[in-house]
């Protein structure tokens, strides 16, 4: 558990003005009481985003996401609640220190290991045995800041040495899952040696995988050795250095992606540390959600050969499908980033980047390789290719230039290139109402008597007095974490209550339930909600023992349901 307070947390989301911390990401426009803005989380044109600065709260009245202003930088920074609370009461100049019970920490033994065979690897290069692998990593221009930052490390040469240590502290299976040791009979020994060692981390920062690289020219292994996939690491749920381009990413609302290690390592050197790196060659649909939720547009500098031509085309169509913006940089006659930067230098691939084409414009030049564009086939080939790419883009101005530029060089007729496309119409973006249309009579009326228990302590206590029994268990739960909340705090808000309810499996419908309902509170109306509520109960009561009475063989059972149902009819 975090070691801060409920009570901590309220006082951080009272000092916090919500318009002001949302106005840092977003420009906001005073109309009426409240403030609008154009929603960050879904692909908004006009301003659907309404910030109440009397309530605390935000609501966006076309995608349905709601909260208070922890839940708001939570989604916006793609970052846990505790973390959110962190950022908002360091925006207000609130001093905290939230520190994490790690005996809650999943897996945490086995950060543990990666974490300690990190700090060997990297105190085994500074001995006498590592000057090699340092002169190595120096003649690669990798000097010491870029090792301490990226954590480099070296495997010893002798195949044992990790494994010794190991072994005594820690379960060999557990070690032979992080692909640290191999088991061979009564032999146990290091799975890694003789290796420069990058170690690679999570969407956090833990350390979870391993990549050794030979840097003895006489050696005759292979290149690279990988740690194989265990329960922390996962190749396709991330990707390398993003725990450390995060922050500029964010900064600079742009993310830059290459192929391996080395060239991220390269372009922070160069000062472009919002760089990131694949952990293979096709994104997966969880990197495709990491990169989305980043709000930032993707600039892909993939290997100058036929597979990175390739792969620049596949990742460059997953992005755009995923409507994120997607930029290309193409290294002519440079292997990859990294050559790149130590041919030719810092400025230049700062300036290759600040150049980088549109994913239309690499497409133009893809379809032609190959392709003899004076030989007819090949030129209907090119424009249905062309054709089809832009029919798939949203944007009419960029369907119009690119079909007016095809006209004018190829000399073909604008019409008939226009109903060469297949341009589906886009969906429209309905308000989203949380399951209203399957919603019960019931569930909804309990809805309306939530929303009003959120807002007031008088229609709690009016709800406790009544004694009405709540039948949906959800809903039942919700209102007694309401009921308690109030009884504990003396007052109740719905920004307060949302940052109450964050960790728990009501957070959602609490949510669903602020952003569906927004009426005047008013005594009479609440008053009927209970009412009809009572009564609604009863009649489904009245249903319940029908269906007893149907199913019964027992005559005098019959006869003892049957007055029930005739006096709950009287009160209906």
């Amino acid at each position: 558990m975090a070691l801060l307070s409920n009570s901590e947390i309220e006082n951080i989301r009272q000092n916090a003005n919500i318009v002001d911390i949302i106005s840092n990401y977003i420009p906001l426009t005073l109309k009426g009481k409240n403030y609008f803005g154009v929603c960050p989380f879904h692909e908004d044109h006009s301003p659907s985003m309404s910030v109440s600065p009397e309530r605390q709260i935000y609501k966006c009245f076309s995608c349905g996401v709601a909260g208070n202003v922890f839940s708001f930088v939570k989604e916006y920074e793609n970052v846990s609640f505790l973390e959110s609370v962190k950022i908002v009461a360091d925006k207000i100049g609130y001093n905290i220190n939230i520190k994490i019970d790690n005996k809650q920490i999943p897996h945490k033994i086995e950060y543990e290991i990666m974490n300690y065979a990190t700090k060997y690897y990297q105190n085994y290069l500074n001995t006498k045995d590592g000057s090699k692998a340092r002169e190595y990593l120096k003649n690669r221009d990798i000097n010491e800041d870029l090792i301490e930052k990226f954590d480099i490390g070296l495997a010893p040469y002798n195949k044992d040495d990790l494994a010794k240590i190991l072994v005594k502290k820690y379960d060999q299976k557990t070690l032979n899952d992080l692909s640290l040791i191999n088991v061979d009979g009564a032999n146990i020994y290091d799975a890694f040696n003789d290796r420069i060692i990058f170690p690679i981390h999570d969407l956090d920062g833990n350390v979870v995988a391993f990549t050794g690289r030979i840097y003895n020219s006489n050696s005759h292994n292979a290149k690279y050795f990988n740690s194989r996939e265990s329960n922390i690491f996962k190749k396709g749920q991330l990707f390398y250095n993003y725990h450390r381009a995060l922050p500029d990413i964010k900064k600079q609302k742009e993310v830059i992606i290459v192929e391996g290690n080395m060239d991220a390592i390269r372009m922070d050197f160069a000062g472009l540390s919002n760089t990131i790196a694949l952990m293979g060659t096709s994104l997966t649909k969880n990197q495709i959600d990491i990169l989305k939720k980043l709000r930032s547009r993707v600039i892909l500098m993939l290997d100058n050969d036929e597979a990175g031509l390739t792969a620049t085309l596949n990742n460059g169509q997953l992005l755009e499908n995923a409507q994120i913006p997607v930029f290309v940089v193409r290294l002519s006659d440079y292997k990859d980033p990294d050559e790149y930067i130590i041919k030719n230098g810092k400025e230049k691939i700062k300036t290759l980047i600040k150049e980088a084409k549109s994913f239309l414009e690499f497409k133009l030049f893809y379809y032609r390789q190959n392709k003899d564009l004076t030989k007819t086939s090949d030129l209907i080939n090119y424009i249905k290719q062309i054709i089809d790419s832009v029919s798939n883009i949203d944007d009419k101005l960029t369907r119009e230039i690119t079909i007016n530029k095809l006209s004018k060089e190829y000399d073909i007729p604008i019409d008939l290139l226009k109903e060469q496309l297949k341009v589906e119409p886009k969906k429209k973006v309905v308000p989203k109402e949380p399951n209203i249309k399957k919603s019960s009579k019931y569930e909804r009326l309990l809805k309306h008597i939530v929303f009003y228990l959120l807002n007031s302590p008088i229609y709690i206590n009016k709800f406790d007095n009544s004694n009405i029994f709540i039948s949906i268990k959800e809903y039942r739960n919700l209102i007694q974490e309401i009921t308690y909340y109030y009884q504990k705090n003396k007052d109740i808000s719905v920004a307060a209550f949302i940052s109450y309810i964050s960790n728990s499996n009501l957070y959602d419908l609490t949510i669903s339930i602020v952003n569906e309902i927004d009426e005047e509170l008013d005594d009479e109306t609440f008053d009927r909600y209970l009412d009809n509520l009572t009564k609604i109960g009863k009649e489904d009561k009245i249903k319940q023992l029908k269906k007893e009475m149907q199913e019964t063989l027992d005559v005098n059972k019959k006869m003892e349901l049957a007055n029930t149902i005739i006096e709950l009819k009287k009160e209906v």
